[in-house]
């Protein structure tokens, strides 16, 4: 099992409209790095759902339910979508200035790579962010 981070602004699409859907594609990604990130994706990986834009922080836990297929909004064969539900919401939200100031998050692409809204998380930094989030690592 992989761990991946999707970034959404609240005011397009938040964690609270994700839970009332219980599902989505995740679309619109154009970035060839973010479109790859997704096509590795694998049914049942976990990943973080941040909030960007407004409140800059990981609000909650989803699963991959369904692997890459071509993006419904556009024609053109290179994008691809992914099927994502929620799983729960973090006991506490882990916002990106308390990443910052973690010595063992330095590295992490949310840091890294702050524009990819698509990105790939260790499981040392998944289970680290799990426990500044008041939650018990698997």
């Amino acid at each position: 099992m992989a761990f991946w981070l999707l970034k959404s602004e609240p005011f397009k699409y938040s964690w609270e409209q994700f839970v009332v859907d219980k599902r989505t594609h995740w679309d619109g990604v154009r970035n060839y790095l973010a479109r790859n990130f997704m096509k590795a994706m694998k049914k049942g990986d976990k990943i973080f759902f941040y909030h960007s834009n407004e409140g800059l922080e990981i609000v909650g836990i989803a699963k991959v339910v369904k692997e890459y297929y071509q993006d419904p909004t556009t024609h053109e064969p290179a994008w691809v979508v992914v099927d994502i539900s929620p799983v729960k919401k973090l006991k506490k939200t882990v916002s990106l200035a308390q990443i910052k100031q973690e010595k063992d998050l330095q590295e992490m692409a949310l840091i890294k790579s702050m524009r990819l809204s698509v990105q790939p998380v260790k499981e040392e930094e998944w289970n680290k962010i799990l426990r500044m989030a008041g939650e018990v690592p698997n």
